[in-house]
């Protein structure tokens, strides 16, 4: 039987460039090959992003929530509502909206994380347990995980 050789290859160190602003294409770039690891590794394929925006009516984004959902739960990675609409019940909204949108595409909870410095407080109040913190990023501070169990 013929034994495959595998050809390696080697990358000098030249090769290696830090970009502190890569192109959008390369990081979606990056992002497709990373899920096709995960949907090939795990069988589970059904990975879709999650973006909810409020536009003023210049189309100018005021507040929103960007994330995905995949394999029976949804993240939020990025959460932003301008600061003069704080503390008058759209984030809270926003977040709602997000979990139904999250359970029709069949996720059974929700996932986020946040700084000591942002919110706790108010995902706390909108119902997410604290399932892990990880101290001293950055410097003092301390960054909180969360889940929601959706449908509860």
């Amino acid at each position: 039987m013929a034994r495959k050789t595998r050809r390696v290859q080697t990358v000098s160190a030249e090769s290696l460039r830090v970009e502190d602003d890569p192109r959008p294409d390369d990081v979606k770039w990056l992002n497709d090959r990373l899920y096709r690891f995960n949907a090939d590794a795990t069988g589970v394929d059904n990975g879709r992003w999650l973006a909810i925006l409020v536009r003023d009516a210049d189309g100018q984004i005021e507040a929103g929530l960007h994330g995905w959902t995949w394999g029976r739960t949804g993240f939020v990675q990025t959460f932003w509502v301008r600061e003069d609409l704080r503390r008058r019940g759209l984030g809270a909204r926003l977040l709602a909206a997000a979990e139904r949108e999250a359970e029709r595409r069949g996720c059974i909870e929700m996932q986020l994380d946040t700084h000591d410095y942002q919110a706790p407080e108010f995902y706390r109040r909108q119902g997410y347990e604290l399932i892990g913190e990880l101290p001293g990023w950055p410097d003092e501070s301390r960054r909180f995980f969360f889940r929601k169990v959706l449908g509860a």
